[in-house]
Formats: structure tokens, C-alpha cells, sequence
């Protein structure tokens, strides 16, 4: 059943984050960029989307020579700088330009992570902010929670000091032959036809807008029809069963919705990488996606009249997993562990799997009853050397030498099987290396899951066998592509994996 939906509660969870603003960086950098309004662009149904991160840094690879190009065929682009600056042509060159200051300045603050997730980082954020801390969420290079300097807070919590002197600041400026004008941001670029961002169309709509770290953001405003246009394909496949898309787009608009908060301290809202949802502007219309994404126009996921955390991923080997075996983040209710099948499969196949022994078992069963057991890493093998292993550690900073590696252990499994905690033992380190959770599969990069069992072949090679793709919370991609094979729609796929939810029609996004 279909309900209406109150927007109220889709900027639950992140209204205080829009209200509090960056307290590290308005001595310093980007005062101009607390114009754009992220709460007001939601409510329009618009969504901000950072393209393109950290420009006019010494890595910046996008802006090759610092500078970014838009141009148009037809009709004239539209600029307009903060610092009242105005300008139409058919081309725009922006350069980012390193200038030196009059007046240096110092920043410091006190950060916790890296994080292997937002989710982590966010329940970080939140724990804090429940004792009176000014806690904010960025994104640097990894996650991190920052606090401004002058919070007491205890010893015992894990935070490094940081703190920089920056004598210059980067600067945008628009050239033409014969001149070049600075600008300030947001620097609002737009046309009403496509425009091409170093010769790949995007849209018709950017800001260029000043970071929490010194560097410049490309913005896309983009309605969210038009967005979920450039998830689908490449999230799901643009090949997927219809029922399947549907059910995608429900699950993109909703995650869109919940997670809008994700860039708040750098004024937009989602990313386009594997941190958000993946997004490229689409170059083909396809008929299935578009037709799956107006059959479900304005769906979205709840409970309790609340949009739903809607976690998704390619493969769960076969049995799904809760939250809190993921990420250092409490359970929801709608997430829980199960085998992936049947209702014959899930009561011949019980849980929880508690050992390696148990889980050996499973993965060499081929059940046919398990929904998306044709995905390329529904099961999976691994074959890694002691060195290769201490590799991964040396690039992270977790140990500072290679000595002989004694033991894998895994020393705690979730319900579902999956490894929430590995001990790494080496001779010469004076305690054990451990990872917990999400931090397994950003420190060992090479695993897919955390769903695997650790054998060792001889005194330097270790074999790891494992299942599935990513996380393995919430609906599994694979397994909706089979189901709707099967004939199920896309409202009981949703409730295969997100039990006890409801699909509800918010009228806001139309408007």
C-alpha cells in the first residue's frame, strides 16, 4: 500500500548539521560558500552533487594545468561570481591559481579516523555530539570526525591534533585573451543547453564552490529523476530485469534522501563514487530505466513513517548481513541477517553460522534455491603471501616493518558468518595487529567481503575463501536481478530485503 509522506521527515537527522556551520574553516577558508542553501535545494527536489573534488590541488588530475573548460554549441553560458562578476560566451576557461597571502594563518583541530566508512564516522560524530561536542564529518581524503581545538575531551579517546599554516589560498579566475578576473564562490555557471566540462557533457546546471580543506568542488544541480537516470546503469546495469530497476530506484531515491547530509561541511549533497551511489551523466537513454524510474516517480522506502537507511550491494554470497556487522553503527530494525533463498532454503539453512567450520560448509554448498548465485564473486578464493599481506599493513601505517607474520586469527564472526574481527600477529611487532568491521576490507583491499574463512597453506602463503561482494547489508543486486527472473515484483523484492518497511509517495520532489 502506498502512502503520502511527510517531507518533514526526510530532513530528520540532518537539519542540525545544516545549522551548524563549519567552525574550522570560516577564519580561513570559504566564507562565501554558506549561500548555498542544501536544506532549500532538497525541498525543490533538487540534489547537489559534487563531481569533481579537491580542484586546484597539486594532485588535482581533472583540471589538467589547473584549468576547466565549459562550453556550449548553440546557446550562450551563463557565469556569475559571488564577487559580482558576470559573463556570457559559448566557451569559459577557469584557472585555479595558487596566490600568496598578506596575512598567513593557522588551522587546528582535533581529529578522529581515518574511518573505513561514513557510517562509522557518522556514529562517531553522533556519540560525541550526545556529550556536548561540536563534532563535524569531513572528507579529505578518508573519513574523519573533526572537533574545533579548546574541547576537553578524555585521554583515553583516539584523536590526533592537527594543525597547518597556510600562507597561500587557491583562487579561480576567469580568463580570456586579453584578461583574467577572480572570482569568488559559489560561482554559478549555467545554460539551457548541455554543457560540456572538458569536453564531456554533463547538464545544465554547476556551482564551483570553495571546500573545508582549501581546494574547490565542481557542483551539479541536478533534479532527481535525472540523477537516478545516471545511477541506475551503473549501480544495477541498465540490462536488468524491469522489476529489478524499479526496485533500484526506490532504493537510489531513498538512500539519496537519508544520506543528503553526507557533504554537508562541504556544501553539497552526494558524490559520485563508490562513497555515495556511483553517478555518470548518462549518455544513452535507456527505455527500462526510464520507464522504471517514472513507474515509481516519488517512491520512497520507510518505517515508521521514517525513509529508510536503504544499504544496498552486488553480492551477499548468499546470506545478507545486519548493520552492526558491517560498521561501528547500531542495528535497524528492517536489516537482518538471513539466508538469501527460498522459504524452503531458509528453513533447511539455519543461522547463526558461528565458526569457520560452519561457513566452509555453506560456501561449498551450490544451492541453486540462493538467490543471485550466478554474480562472478558470489563465491570467491584469495591466495595471499606473508609479504603481500604486510604490504596492505605498511601502506595503512599499521606496522613500520616487515617481519615474519605468525597468525591470522579471526577472533569474533557476526550472526551472519561474516568476520567483524581479524587478529594479524608478527614477530617482531609488540602486539597483534587487530581490525574490526569495516576497516578488514579497507585495509586489506584485496578481500571483496568480510563473509570468509582463513586456512594457511605453509609457512608463507594463506588461503582465503569467502562469498559475495561488498557489505552484505540490505538488498543484494544479484539476488534482485534473479528474483524479478523469477517473476516477483519489485514491492516484494523490497520487502525480501527490507522487512517491514512500507513504500510511500513524497510529493515534495514534484513540486
Amino acid at each position: 500500500m502506498q502512502r503520502k509522506f511527510n517531507f518533514l521527515y526526510l530532513i530528520y537527522g540532518f537539519c542540525l548539521l545544516c545549522l551548524i556551520p563549519p567552525i574550522f574553516t570560516l577564519s580561513g577558508f570559504a566564507e562565501e560558500y554558506l549561500r548555498i542553501n542544501l536544506s532549500k535545494e532538497l525541498k525543490k527536489g533538487n540534489l547537489l552533487i559534487g563531481l569533481k573534488q579537491y580542484l586546484g590541488a597539486k594532485n588535482d588530475s581533472y583540471s589538467g594545468g589547473s584549468k576547466i573548460t565549459f562550453t556550449t554549441k548553440d546557446n550562450f553560458l551563463k557565469l556569475h561570481s559571488l564577487n559580482g562578476v558576470k559573463h556570457k560566451s559559448k566557451t569559459i576557461n577557469i584557472v585555479f591559481k595558487k596566490i600568496t597571502m598578506k596575512t598567513p594563518f593557522t588551522l587546528e583541530r582535533l581529529v578522529f579516523g581515518p574511518f573505513a566508512s561514513y557510517e562509522s564516522a557518522k556514529m562517531q560524530a553522533e556519540n560525541l555530539k550526545e556529550k556536548g561536542y561540536k563534532a563535524l564529518v569531513a572528507y579529505p581524503k578518508n573519513w574523519e570526525v573533526w572537533l574545533p581545538v579548546g574541547e576537553k575531551l578524555p585521554k583515553k579517546l583516539n584523536y590526533k591534533v592537527f594543525k597547518k599554516s597556510y600562507n597561500s589560498k587557491i583562487i579561480p579566475f576567469l580568463v580570456s585573451e586579453n584578461s583574467q578576473q577572480e572570482l569568488n564562490g559559489p560561482i554559478y555557471i549555467s545554460s539551457s543547453e548541455e554543457i560540456k566540462i572538458n569536453g564531456i557533457s554533463f547538464g545544465k546546471n554547476f556551482y564551483l564552490a570553495k571546500d573545508a580543506y582549501g581546494t574547490w568542488t565542481l557542483i551539479q544541480k541536478i533534479q532527481f529523476n535525472d540523477y537516478l537516470k545516471g545511477v541506475l546503469p551503473y549501480e544495477i546495469g541498465s540490462n536488468a530485469p524491469l522489476e529489478a530497476l524499479k526496485a533500484q530506484a526506490l532504493i537510489a531515491r531513498t538512500w539519496a534522501l537519508y544520506n543528503s547530509e553526507r557533504f554537508n561541511i562541504d556544501k553539497y549533497h552526494l558524490c559520485i563514487s563508490t562513497q555515495c551511489q556511483v553517478y555518470k551523466p548518462p549518455k544513452i537513454e535507456y527505455r527500462n530505466v526510464n520507464k522504471a524510474i517514472k513507474d515509481t516517480s516519488n517512491l520512497i522506502i520507510t518505517y515508521q513513517n521514517k525513509p529508510i537507511n536503504s544499504f544496498y550491494h552486488g553480492s551477499n554470497g548468499g546470506i545478507s548481513a545486519s548493520a552492526s556487522e558491517s560498521w561501528q553503527i547500531k542495528d535497524n530494525i528492517y536489516l537482518n541477517p538471513m539466508i538469501d533463498g527460498s522459504d524452503s532454503l531458509q528453513k533447511s539453512l539455519k543461522l547463526p553460522i558461528k565458526n569457520g567450520v560452519e561457513l566452509n560448509k555453506f560456501l561449498e554448498s551450490a544451492d541453486k534455491r540462493i538467490y543471485g548465485n550466478k554474480h562472478s564473486l558470489f563465491r570467491w578464493e584469495k591466495i595471499l603471501s606473508n609479504e603481500k599481506i604486510q604490504n596492505y599493513l605498511l601502506k595503512n601505517n599499521l606496522i613500520k616493518e616487515k617481519s615474519d607474520l605468525v597468525a591470522l586469527n579471526i577472533i569474533d564472526r557476526g550472526f551472519s558468518g561474516r568476520v567483524m574481527k581479524l587478529e594479524i600477529k608478527l614477530t617482531n611487532a609488540k602486539k597483534p595487529v587487530v581490525l574490526v568491521k569495516d576497516d578488514i576490507r579497507r585495509i586489506l583491499s584485496f578481500l571483496p567481503s568480510n563473509l570468509f574463512t582463513i586456512n594457511k597453506l605453509n609457512d608463507n602463503l594463506w588461503l582465503f575463501n569467502g562469498g559475495g561482494f561488498g557489505h552484505g547489508v540490505g538488498l543484494s543486486q544479484s539476488g534482485a536481478i534473479e528474483m524479478a527472473e523469477l517473476g516477483f515484483t519489485y514491492e516484494q523484492i523490497l520487502n525480501h530485503y527490507y522487512q517491514g518497511t512500507k513504500i510511500q509517495k513524497i510529493e515534495i520532489l514534484s513540486q
